[in-house]
């Protein structure tokens, strides 16, 4: 199963504070523990907010809103994709994850949904274009 685990942002993430070298340290080996072990799929961090776009759609209409955006709590700050048996061991990875921030930080991990979960409302041409796509996907 395919997890993203997302690093919440905190002030120090929008305000765009620097990060401790030795927190930087500890993630990178905890980074490449992930790597050796077969699990880490990606990997990033995120700029602040102010640097970001949202788009809002209703209908067919797009409205793009600048940042920063006030919620500091419900924005990500960084990502891994992990591949792991079941959420069991994304949960034992992550609780071993350094924490390289002040104060309190918060990772939320979420599965990833596949085309399976879409079987059921597929038909002939999204089946399709879904094949087309995973042979560009695949570089064929």
């Amino acid at each position: 199963m395919r997890v993203m685990v997302m690093g919440k942002a905190t002030e120090g993430t929008e305000n765009g504070a620097s990060i401790d070298p030795s927190a930087l340290e500890a993630m990178s080996k905890f980074n490449e523990e992930l790597i050796d072990a077969g699990v880490l799929v990606a990997l990033g961090g995120l700029t602040p907010s102010s640097n970001g776009k949202r788009i809002v759609s209703d209908g067919n209409s797009r409205t793009v809103i600048d940042g920063p955006f006030a919620e500091t709590k419900e924005l990500v700050a960084g990502f891994l994709i992990l591949e792991v048996k079941d959420m069991d061991e994304a949960i034992a990875w992550m609780m071993r994850a350094p924490h390289c921030g002040q104060g309190q930080s918060e990772l939320e991990i979420r599965p990833l949904m596949g085309m399976a979960e879409f079987e059921a409302v597929q038909t002939p041409q999204t089946k399709e274009i879904r094949d087309r796509i995973r042979a560009k996907l695949n570089g064929a």
